[in-house]
This record gives structure tokens, C-alpha cells and sequence, in this order.
């Protein structure tokens, strides 16, 4: 590593390390007062708090990472062009993009450190903070129902609990090929045993019908064992499932399970699959906007490529927003709407980097392809 690279990533770590801490510290301020009377009604330690905000960083560091980045990058290179480093770089025979190599090294991390956080961590703060603040119990789920396309069968089940694998007062209908009702089971209790991925039906009741829907047959078992049935208790449970809460393996999961699903059903969760996957990019994205638009020569200049960059950053985060929205609305393709404006933004980065790499003024929009900086 040259003696310029270990200046230019200790200045823009710096820098950086204060815009993280800080935001950090303005969103603990403001949570912390808005439930501190929360703490005090339900008599929580400081353990149990500070366990709480521990799930909560994940997400709050998605959000801030790539703003804190583009704020260091536009300081860093802003106050580096005014003091003429960048020109003596150039001037010695440097290359802008290596000068900005060791900014984008740092991107590329921060963008890996964005995918760890986002792949588990993140998305499931919400749902951390929802049951911290409803007495860290789980409540029992009333009136389910799923349908299971692929099989032919439909499930009613009276109550529940998340994450568990059994349910209460279950009736399960079979239909055969014409939708016609053949077998009807009502059990007390439905448990899943996982070893063998059976079902073990307590006081069960079995009828069977003709395909007038007359009954046939009719047994009362006190425990009946099946072990053909496709259903496992995390596709019973996921009509009730949110895709903004789920990680990576998660939707990965939901959509294999429930590939039978309308694809109206499964857009959202397909559409978050690639948000997800497409979102941590935006740290990248934003280290080629804000770095050839960071470097400048005058005041005016480092003046409009701040607010340039700051405007594109708006623009990449509203029509991030925008995309989200259409593709859980099944208006576009999900991985439409989880790339595209990765794709669209990275170009334009990419398109003010060979502008200033070339020697042209990349924050003057009306001169883009005539102006050239002259250095002062």
C-alpha cells in the first residue's frame, strides 16, 4: 500500500467512523426519550434494554451506512481539493481512479458489511422491537387458513403460536381432482413431528364422502399418524407471514414452499428476495457518485458537485421506494424492481466517473460534453 493510500483511508475513516457514531447516537437520543416511559411502566433492567437495542443496530446501520458514506466521501475529497492534494496526486502522475481506488475498496466493504447485516440481522429488528414491546411473549394466532394447491387440501385451524408445531381444533378437508370434497379430518390437537415429518392427530375424527357429498364412512381414532401429508408447520404459519420481516433464507424458503401460491400472493415476497439481495449495491452505488463528484477545483465547483451528489442520492432512494412498491404490487417484475435502480444509478456513477477521469467538469449537467476543468 503507498504512502497516499494510508493518507487518503485514515482521512476518509475518520470522517467516516464520526458520521456512523453520530447518527447513532441522534437516533438513540430520540428513541431512548420517546419510550424511556415504556422502560419505566414495565420495570426493565438496563440489561434487557441494551440486549434490545443490540437487535435493533443491524437495521438502523443498513440505513445509515450509505448515507454516513456519502457524507465522508464529499468531506474528505471536498476538503482534499480545496487544500490542492488531489491536483499534486495528478500532477505527480497519478491516475484519478487509482487516487480513488482505496475510496472504493472501502465501498465494496461497506457493501459487504450491508449484505451480512441485511441477509438475517436487519430484518428481523422489526420484529424484535414489535415483541420487546408487547411483554416478550408470543400471542396465539386465531383463524388461520391455508390452501395447499399442489395437494388438494385446505386447512382451518382455531389457534396457534408462532414458531411452534402444534396446532389446536384443526379440520382438514382432501379434495380430489374435480374439487370435490373426499375426506374431511377434525382433530383436538395436530402436532408435527419433525424426525419422521409426520402428523399425529389427537382425538381424531375421519369422514369420508362421495362425490355428491354424501357421507361413506365415519371413525373416531384417539391418535391417527400420517405421514403422506406435504405440509410442515412453516408453510401453515406463512399466510401470516410479512415480507419486510423476513430474511434471505426465509423468502428463499417461502417461495419454494409455496410455489402453488397466485403469483399475485407471491410478488411481494419475490420483489423483497431481490430488494434484498440488490440493496446493499446502493453503498457502491453511491461511492461512484459522490467520489468524481466529490472532486473539485473551486468553491463553486465543490459547491454544486455536494449538492449534485446529494440530489442523486434522493433520486436513487425515492425511486428505490418507488420500484419496491410496484413490484410487491405485481405491476413489474420483481427482479425489476429490486435492480433497476441499482443499475441505473451505477451508470450514471460510472458515467460522472469517466467524465472526471477525463479531465471534464462532472457536476456541470448543461456542459457535460464541452467544459473541461481547468485547475486553480
Amino acid at each position: 500500500m503507498r504512502l497516499f493510500d494510508r493518507y487518503i483511508i485514515r482521512n476518509f475513516l475518520q470522517a467516516y467512523v464520526y458520521c456512523i457514531v453520530g447518527f447513532i447516537s441522534i437516533w438513540l437520543i430520540f428513541d431512548v426519550s420517546d419510550s424511556i416511559s415504556t422502560y419505566l411502566d414495565q420495570h426493565l433492567g438496563l440489561g434487557s434494554v441494551v440486549a434490545f437495542y443490540a437487535t435493533q443496530i443491524p437495521q438502523i446501520l443498513v440505513i445509515l451506512l450509505p448515507i454516513a458514506l456519502l457524507l465522508a466521501l464529499l468531506f474528505v475529497l471536498a476538503r482534499m481539493s480545496r487544500a490542492n492534494e488531489i491536483v499534486s496526486m495528478l500532477t505527480a502522475g497519478t491516475s484519478l481512479l487509482r487516487v480513488l481506488a482505496p475510496l472504493f475498496c472501502i465501498a465494496l466493504l461497506t457493501t459487504a458489511a450491508c449484505f451480512a447485516l441485511n441477509y438475517s440481522f436487519a430484518p428481523h429488528a422489526e420484529m424484535a422491537r414489535k415483541v420487546f414491546f408487547s411483554g416478550r411473549q408470543a400471542s396465539d394466532i386465531q383463524g388461520q387458513i391455508f390452501r395447499n394447491r399442489r395437494d388438494s387440501r385446505t386447512w382451518f385451524i382455531q389457534t396457534f403460536r408462532h414458531g411452534s408445531n402444534t396446532f389446536h381444533n384443526i379440520q382438514v378437508l382432501q379434495q380430489d381432482g374435480s374439487e370435490h370434497i373426499t375426506t374431511s379430518f377434525l382433530a383436538r390437537v395436530a402436532e408435527y413431528e419433525p424426525q419422521d415429518r409426520s402428523w399425529k392427530l389427537s382425538d381424531a375424527r375421519v369422514v369420508h364422502y362421495d362425490t355428491a357429498g354424501n357421507i361413506i364412512s365415519e371413525q373416531m381414532q384417539p391418535t391417527l399418524i400420517i405421514k403422506h401429508w406435504s405440509e410442515t408447520p412453516y408453510r401453515l404459519q406463512s399466510a401470516n407471514m410479512r415480507a419486510e420481516l423476513m430474511s434471505v433464507p426465509e423468502l428463499r424458503d417461502y417461495l419454494e414452499f409455496n410455489s402453488d401460491f397466485p403469483e399475485t400472493l407471491l410478488a411481494p415476497f419475490r420483489t423483497h428476495f431481490y430488494y434484498r439481495m440488490a440493496l446493499p449495491w446502493t453503498c457502491l452505488v453511491i461511492g461512484l457518485i459522490a467520489a468524481p463528484l466529490g472532486v473539485g477545483f473551486s468553491r463553486r465547483g465543490v459547491l454544486a458537485s455536494v449538492a449534485a451528489a446529494i440530489l442523486l442520492t434522493f433520486a436513487l432512494n425515492f425511486s428505490t421506494h418507488l420500484f419496491l412498491a410496484l413490484g410487491e404490487g405485481d405491476r413489474i417484475p420483481a427482479w425489476l424492481a429490486g435492480w433497476a435502480p441499482v443499475v441505473v444509478f451505477g451508470t450514471i456513477g460510472l458515467y460522472l466517473l469517466r467524465l472526471r477521469s477525463s479531465n471534464r467538469e462532472a457536476s456541470d449537467f448543461r456542459g457535460l460534453f464541452s467544459r473541461r476543468i481547468v485547475a486553480q
